[in-house]
């Protein structure tokens, strides 16, 4: 009974028993949410492979021991996920694990008392807590019943016994063939050098399903590990950096960084749809100056703001995390920087993505080294930023110190969630202007398609109202605004009617490249600004056709201060003399934008 051995025991009943009840009392409570179609199938040769290994073990107090170290790690790890499913609306993930990792002792307490109530019991985690329960009152009354009743199983004959294994066998080759391909992804991402490649992996299809709580953990501690090391490297590049002297040539410099917007649904550039009138305005007006061949080196936003920042050019030596953060040079300049997000903060149900675009912004040290001001709660809706915004500039100018250190210049960045997926959240639906109606109907566009691209293009009008709040907010003071969205998006466009969002696993072809890496971007100048700058303001009328690259925004920003830094490239700034506009774009460090046809 070698084979069969694993399955007859409490230990195999009871974990798969966990398993499916953790996978359905999982599942988010949104319409079409449905457990891993495979879980049930995978997760028989999961516990099958841990049973199976403790049934090697010879019986005696080595066996119990293990069983016992194996019983605790195990319900406690879903115990542990459910629990912050329960409390956090999220499963176990790696932001999750950092929080845990700097909670302190007092934190911890004050954690507990706030978040282990009773209704506990009734939750999720109550069904959890059930098979815990019954596996405990099994193994103490089975013995006793078994031994009371004389319970025993009767022998089975040689040839029924053989044809059991058989067919035992049968079925585990079929159940590890049927999950292999789940395993492989996994460890494919597991055995990722760097969070970006963890990242890229579960971006692509088919990625790994992590559909059990070890695996969530697993994962999330090796994405940790990851962090810990390109922070590392980072930290040390903070440590040497150098600025020799400062300018501020451009005494108030704000960045809106923007979030997933197709050019082509740029009323700005051509679109139909007027969806952005007041940047219209501003450019009817002089002030705003778009530019009109720019891509971004990503269509992923962790990875383009590795890029954007820090001084780091795709084409350098050595990595991003080697090359130092350009708001830290600002600040170590006499700039006051703020920095005002509604995607990078650290919080217990954050995606690995915004994991992995944030940490270097998020970890305590670099923060401290990049930013003199930071917001510290997301919003709904981008406009809240600019509340924060307010209530920064109200306590800052509470402090003498401060007040004087401003005088010297100021950075502001704003960075939205724009246009990020999901659409219809975006915009306020008492601002939407538009409904699938306003869509011509063809066989490519039935309604469902038409209503999402039409909270697309009521995205980008709310988009606009906020950043006419940004420019207005500034507008007459000596300011320069530079507009840049992280990347493209996909939107129903030309070869591609079918789908929203990006294409992360498919060739970079010119269609594609055009949709998800080819993007807007603009600088206005204040009637202030233009007066006293006429040189910045004519250099960047001039730039208004060259091509561009964002990974080499920081360049242009040190420029516009007037940095005086050895990580300083004139060659990288597109408002230098210098500019190098044959410099290859590559998107994703490999494909030449301008070789595509």
């Amino acid at each position: 009974m070698f084979l069969i051995k694993p399955i007859l025991t409490r230990m195999f009943l009871f974990l798969y028993l966990l398993g499916m009840a953790s996978s359905f009392v999982t599942l988010p409570d949104v319409k079409g949410a449905h457990i891993y179609e495979n879980a049930p199938w995978e997760l028989l040769i999961d516990v099958y492979v841990v049973c199976a290994l403790v049934c090697l073990i010879p019986r005696g107090r080595i066996r119990t021991a293990v069983k016992v170290v194996l019983y605790a790690l195990i319900y406690g790890v879903y115990i542990v996920d459910t629990f912050c499913f329960v409390k956090f609306n999220s499963t176990l993930n790696p932001t999750m694990l950092l929080l845990m990792g700097e909670t302190t002792q007092g934190e911890a307490s004050e954690f507990l008392a706030s978040y282990v109530t009773p209704d506990l019991i009734t939750s999720p985690l109550g069904t959890i807590l059930c098979v815990v329960l019954a596996h405990i009152a099994c193994a103490v009354t089975w013995p006793r019943l078994k031994k009371k009743w004389h319970v025993n199983l009767p022998a089975m004959p040689r040839k029924a016994l053989i044809a059991c294994e058989v067919l035992t066998l049968a079925a585990l080759v079929a159940l590890a063939i049927n999950g292999w391909e789940n395993k492989r992804l996994f460890m494919n991402t597991m055995s990722s050098q760097t969070i970006g490649e963890v990242e890229h992996s579960l971006a692509i299809h088919p990625h790994t399903e992590m559909y059990q709580p070890p695996m969530r953990l697993a994962f999330s501690i090796r994405s940790n590990q990851l962090i810990a090391q390109q922070l590392t490297r980072i930290r040390a590049t903070t440590e040497h950096t150098t600025v020799d002297s400062c300018d501020f040539k451009s005494p108030n410099i704000v960045l809106i960084i923007g979030e997933s917007f197709n050019k082509r649904h740029a009323q700005l550039y051509g679109y139909d749809k007027p969806n952005m009138p007041n940047q219209v305005r501003m450019k009817k007006q002089g002030f705003l100056t778009p530019m009109q061949d720019v891509v971004s080196p990503w269509n992923l936003t962790s990875f383009v703001f590795k890029h954007l920042m820090t001084t780091y050019c795709v084409g350098d030596s050595m990595d991003w995390c080697d090359y130092p953060l350009f708001c830290q040079l600002f600040r170590e300049a006499g700039y006051d920087v703020t920095f005002l997000t509604n995607q990078f903060l650290p919080q217990a149900k954050e995606a690995v993505w915004d994991f992995s675009g944030g940490f270097f912004l998020n970890d305590s040290v670099l923060s401290r080294a990049q930013f003199d001001h930071r917001n510290d709660k997301l919003h709904i809706f981008d406009e809240d930023l600019l509340k924060d915004h307010r209530n920064l500039a109200i306590e800052r100018e509470k402090t003498k110190a401060e007040a004087a250190r401003n005088d010297k210049g100021r950075l502001t960045i704003f960075h939205l969630m724009g246009m990020h997926v999901n659409y219809r959240v975006r915009c306020p639906k008492s601002k939407m202007k538009w409904t699938a109606k306003d869509y011509p109907k063809d066989m490519d566009m039935p309604e469902k398609r038409r209503k999402v691209m039409a909270y697309y293009d009521n995205a980008v009008w709310y988009n606009d109202s906020v950043v006419n709040q940004i420019v207005n907010r500034f507008k007459r003071d000596e300011t320069i605004i530079i507009y840049v969205p992280d990347h493209g998006e996909e939107v129903f466009g030309p070869g591609a009617r079918h789908f929203f969002g990006r294409m992360h696993d498919a060739n970079v072809d010119r269609r594609l490249a055009d949709e998800e890496f080819r993007i807007p971007m603009w600088i206005y100048c204040t009637q202030k600004y233009v007066r006293k700058h006429r040189d910045v303001y004519k250099s960047v009328r001039a730039a208004a056709k060259k091509k561009y690259m964002t990974d080499a925004l920081s360049h242009l920003l040190l420029g516009l201060a007037g940095i005086h830094t050895p990580y300083y490239r004139p060659e990288y700034d597109l408002l230098s003399p210098q500019y190098n506009e044959k410099r290859p774009r590559l998107l994703k460090h490999k494909i030449d934008y301008d070789t595509l046809k």
